[in-house]
């Protein structure tokens, strides 16, 4: 019988992981999938950056005067929403092995873990 395991990760990196370790160790995996938010890597992008803002000061007969400050990005500019990196993970397998997929991935830090035969 073929069913779908589906479970939910904190980052993508750790559902990748995860469906990394479920392809090495468990038989009758047919697919496996995962889908996140984005626009979720603007955040993390920005954290650690610079932002750097060109303010024109003075305008001259032949050219601008400008200054340029620069500030420290902050992952905060953007809206806690469009920041989570929750991942949902679908898993498509025969139903022998979705004992060993449920112990997996919840040793990887699944959560919501759900197959409808359990």
């Amino acid at each position: 019988m073929v069913t779908r395991v589906t479970a939910e990760f904190e980052a993508p990196e750790s559902a990748e992981l995860a469906l990394k370790k479920i392809k090495e160790n468990v038989r009758g995996v047919y697919s496996t999938n995962f889908v996140y938010n984005r626009s979720s890597n603007e955040a993390e992008r920005l954290r650690g950056s610079t932002i750097y803002t060109v303010l024109p000061t003075a305008a001259t007969t032949y050219n601008y005067l400008t200054a340029v400050m620069d500030s420290p990005a902050d992952p905060e500019m953007i809206p806690e929403p469009k920041r989570s990196r929750k991942t949902t993970v679908f898993i498509v397998c025969d139903g022998s092995g979705t004992d060993k997929i449920h112990s997996i991935l919840n040793n990887m830090g699944g959560s919501n873990i759900d197959s409808p035969l359990f």
